[in-house]
């Protein structure tokens, strides 16, 4: 039963090993069938990587949007694109030199910034209605397939590190068309269902702690809602699939703030507090500097990943703090 702190802690360990299990199954399986179709390791970190590790964001938003409770919902959209940029990007290129594809910086950075500045409006006068949650959700919409027709026009070359562990023959070809969707559906499922639990658990211990709403919304659970990104990025590039690893961090931004965003206010317009504000322009501050640091040279370096990763640790001691958020 959750709520006993000697049991979240438990149940915190137990996720992490499964979100690790079931990220490993679920790259080796879409990086295979990526292959096969066709279709770079970019585009499909992008669309469908992002938008699988991104379904506990759409679950926690939708259901805060249903409950009116405006400020959960955008502050887990808003901690979640700041938690993945600072710290999974941070921690990615600290483990290594991440290169970036020249389409990472020129196409997919300009339209994270594009959408980041419009949820950011949307939500800064305390308000989110309808129309402007339609305007978002037709903008992913929209960037979606653009995405997909540029990649029927050519795809992006893969960006692999020579001692990528995974191969395939014409052998496997046929062996592993089958149980490769097994493993993708099986691994995201591992994935969502231990992010679940450690929302659940994280968000027990801060509320024992006597964290606010609007704290536990913007750090424990964006972190916890994040876990399937961290797990899926961290595998990806331990495997050398550099492209998945970046992409599925940018893709699933993206789709957090104009598909979750635009989805909870077409169902319910949000009214928020004026924190929202506060955490908006933190977040665009931390995705201009993010996009920034690939541009420059087209990699991400280590000393530049150590910034992005102490940038979020203070976000969080201001939060818990109560000076920030």
């Amino acid at each position: 039963m959750l709520g006993t702190p000697a049991v979240d802690v438990a149940v915190i360990a137990a996720s992490v090993l499964g979100l690790w299990v079931g990220a490993r199954s679920l790259v080796d399986a879409v990086v295979r069938l990526a292959r096969r179709f066709g279709v770079s390791e970019l585009t499909i970190g992008l669309t469908i990587v992002a938008m699988g590790t991104s379904a506990p964001e759409l679950v926690v938003s939708i259901d805060a949007a249903f409950a009116g409770v405006g400020n959960v919902a955008v502050a887990n959209v808003i901690g979640s694109n700041v938690y993945n940029l600072a710290f999974i990007l941070g921690v990615v290129s600290l483990i290594r030199v991440v290169p970036v594809e020249r389409s990472l910086v020129h196409r997919d950075g300009a339209a994270l910034v594009a959408a980041t500045l419009a949820g950011v409006w949307a939500v800064s006068d305390g308000v989110v209605t309808r129309p402007e949650g339609a305007l978002l959700a037709a903008g992913f919409l929209a960037y979606t397939g653009y995405l997909l027709r540029d990649e029927r026009g050519g795809p992006s070359i893969d960006t692999l590190y020579p001692d990528s562990r995974v191969t395939e023959t014409l052998a496997d070809h046929a062996r592993f068309r089958g149980r490769d969707a097994v493993l993708l559906v099986g691994g995201l499922a591992l994935v969502l269902i231990c992010g679940h639990f450690m929302v659940e658990a994280a968000t027990s211990l801060a509320r024992g702690a006597g964290i606010s709403e609007w704290v536990i919304g913007g750090t424990i659970v964006a972190a916890g809602t994040s876990t399937p990104e961290l797990a899926v990025s961290l595998v990806a590039m331990r495997e050398g699939h550099v492209g998945m690893s970046v992409g599925n961090v940018v893709g699933s931004n993206v789709f957090n703030v104009l598909g979750i965003l635009g989805v909870a206010v077409v169902l319910r317009p949000l009214t928020t507090s004026g924190a929202a504000a506060e955490a908006g322009l933190w977040l665009v501050v931390v995705t201009v500097l993010g996009v920034a640091a690939m541009w420059s040279g087209r990699r991400l370096s280590r000393g530049e990943g150590l910034l992005l990763v102490l940038s979020e640790i203070t976000r969080w001691t201001l939060g818990i703090l109560r000076i920030f958020g």
